[in-house]
């Protein structure tokens, strides 16, 4: 018998997956494949996979990227949805799922600011990142061992600080750079410790609903973002916006999930911030600078 949950994290080389291990080993059997060790999109690897190691949850967090870092962005439809039907389709080898999903799959075109859960399915995304995450969460609401959580911006230690905004400005005020954004945008940025914990509540709690929005309380334009990110930093560094006027609000409404989980506190994004500061500052010695000069 064993003493305690074998947790499977797929994606566990990522920027998410990555804390998620980090964390959970101490208190969980993990097991978390490299690509090499298994491919997601070959079917028959996978149920070998699971029959072998017999996860009582699986926390899906990977997927093929499809941002301006990404080396091939294409076929994501193809590779995300078959990784995600490989580990979920037998519900007998995967007794349980948390899978991580996206904002994204409410369809930017036609987006509200806090966006409810109730919005979905109004449109179909047009776009493969979008439309992939669409068709899983439509899955999703028919069975009964998977539950999806859609964050909408997560910033923390280990994503792309080539790409991700928090982080790259972080990095550049390092190395006395300015802070640059391409347009500013409302975010639901959620910091990834927070996230974590949610992923821990739904590993074991009864499904009620099949998915939440992961959004904190507070909102912030990436502007605002940007000058918080220098005034941590104590430096004296201009912040440059590339064009006039806001984008689209990238916002979700997190009611459902505060009632599921009524004594979940977000840190206050400054103090996150000022965390992931010091962490990167411990490693200035490893960020590539000429990763910062390009905005992407």
């Amino acid at each position: 018998m064993r003493d305690m949950q074998t947790v499977m994290i797929a994606g566990g080389s990522g920027f998410i997956g990555r804390n998620l291990v980090e964390r959970f080993t101490e208190r969980y059997d993990i097991v978390a494949p490299s690509h090499r060790e298994l491919d997601l999109t070959d079917g028959d690897a996978v149920r070998a996979y699971l029959r072998l190691n017999r996860p009582d949850v699986i926390i899906h967090a990977a997927t093929k990227p499809g941002h301006r870092n990404a080396t091939d962005p294409t076929g994501l439809v193809e590779a995300n949805t078959r990784m995600f039907f490989n580990l979920a389709g037998d519900a007998d080898l995967c007794p349980r799922m948390v899978f991580l999903g996206t904002g994204a799959a409410y369809d930017m075109r036609y987006y509200v600011p806090l966006m409810p859960e109730e919005y979905f399915g109004t449109h179909i995304p047009p776009d493969e990142t979008g439309f992939s995450k669409y068709v899983i969460a439509k899955y999703i609401e028919r069975v009964d061992h998977v539950i999806e959580l859609r964050p909408f911006g997560v910033f923390g230690k280990y994503e792309d600080y080539a790409i991700r905004f928090i982080s790259n400005a972080i990095c550049k005020t390092l190395f006395d750079l300015p802070v640059t954004l391409r347009q500013n945008r409302r975010f639901s940025y959620i910091w990834i410790d927070d996230l974590v914990q949610v992923v821990e509540h739904f590993m074991t709690a009864e499904r009620s609903l099949p998915a939440y929005n992961v959004a904190p309380d507070e909102t912030f334009e990436l502007l605002e973002l940007a000058e918080l990110v220098v005034r941590v930093s104590g430096k004296d560094l201009p912040v440059a916006v590339a064009q006039p006027g806001m984008g689209v609000e990238y916002t979700g409404a997190n009611g459902r999930l505060k009632r599921e989980m009524p004594d979940l506190r977000f840190t206050p994004t400054q103090r996150a911030i000022e965390h992931l500061f010091a962490w990167y500052s411990e490693r200035r010695d490893s960020i590539d600078r000429s990763a910062l000069l390009a905005d992407r």
